[in-house]
């Protein structure tokens, strides 16, 4: 109907030129018109690699946007790194932010600890705070998915003065996650049965076999260079045991082992799909009795646990609404 309406009107302009009719027919606007500059395009938006410091560790960082826009830090999950984000890094730097997308502990080779116990939730969430502070930014918007969204949730809890907004994907709040898993009439035990494979010592090993076939089955559906790009990071035993250890470090008997973080109160938009087979239904419907502040439950419906990868576009209008709802500027 808008193309039919489209070619009516095209037509109706063309049928007035002709028979010289209004401004169209007037010689001195057609030249004024024919001397209009052709619309500017927008300038491509540049991602910069960097690192970033904080105390001992080394993570590696992408940033992009006007260093005076307002911060959006974005926090990839498993097994994933910050090119996670990078159709959402675009959009939001495009429109005026400061997006920064590290690689967490684990996934940046210089802030890669040895033992299990340095991979608890309370080191990861201490570890986005320190990155707020070396990058001198007092608030700020944050979107994390997978574990980043555990982790959004717990800096959201643990220092809610500093954040402006946040925008957990996929995974529910922690203290709906745990009552889910804990419930014999919830699917969510089924679905979280891989817990038990990943929680043991050197199951990286089986990701990586057959030059990491398992690994890249993860990623069936995605880019082909996007899989490239994660097994880049990931695929040696180092990366991919570190990036394991926060399952080891954070899950006993299928149960999250981090204390209850409480209810959330800065603006939340929770955003889950439907096609996700490892997070159910019903603990994402209950997250929004654990969230006080301003709160909004987006569902994409058909659509899998990867959400930033699979829909973007769907994914960008939602956080451009979002932030710019809540943003101090």
């Amino acid at each position: 109907m808008r193309t039919h309406l489209r070619t009516l009107a095209s037509l109706s302009t063309l049928l007035l030129t002709l028979a010289g009719c209004g401004g169209s027919g007037d010689p001195a606007a057609a030249d004024s018109a024919a001397s209009d500059p052709a619309p500017v395009e927008p300038e491509p938006v540049t991602i910069v690699d960097n690192q970033l410091s904080v105390g001992d560790l080394t993570f590696d960082i992408r940033s992009s946007g006007p260093d005076d826009g307002e911060l959006v830090l974005m926090l990839h999950g498993f097994p994933q790194t910050n090119h996670e984000w990078r159709h959402q890094q675009r959009a939001l730097a495009a429109a005026g932010y400061r997006v920064v997308t590290p690689n967490q502990r684990g996934y940046s080779a210089g802030a890669r600890p040895e033992t299990v116990e340095d991979y608890t939730l309370d080191l990861l969430v201490a570890d986005i705070v320190g990155m707020s502070d070396a990058l001198g930014t007092e608030r700020f918007h944050m979107v994390g998915h997978d574990w980043g969204a555990i982790v959004a949730w717990g800096v959201a809890a643990e220092i809610p003065d500093r954040v402006i907004s946040v925008t957990p994907i996929s995974v529910p709040h922690l203290d709906a996650f745990a009552r889910v898993l804990a419930d014999p009439q919830s699917c969510q035990p089924a679905a979280s049965a891989y817990f038990d494979m990943f929680v043991q010592p050197n199951s990286e090993d089986g990701f990586l076999a057959d030059n990491a076939a398992g690994l890249r089955g993860v990623y069936a559906g995605m880019e082909a260079d996007a899989i490239e790009e994660f097994v880049r990071v990931l695929g040696t035993k180092p990366a991919l045991g570190s990036a394991l250890n926060w399952y080891r470090a954070n899950i006993e008997n299928r149960q999250p082992t981090a204390p209850a973080l409480g209810s959330i109160t800065v603006p939340t938009m929770f955003v889950w799909s439907d096609g996700d087979t490892a997070l159910c239904r019903d603990g994402a419907e209950l997250t929004g009795e654990y969230v006080d502040g301003p709160y909004r439950f987006e569902i994409l419906e058909g659509i899998n646990h990867w959400i930033p990868d699979m829909a973007p576009d769907q994914l960008n209008a939602l956080l451009l609404d979002h932030i710019g709802q809540y943003s101090e500027r």
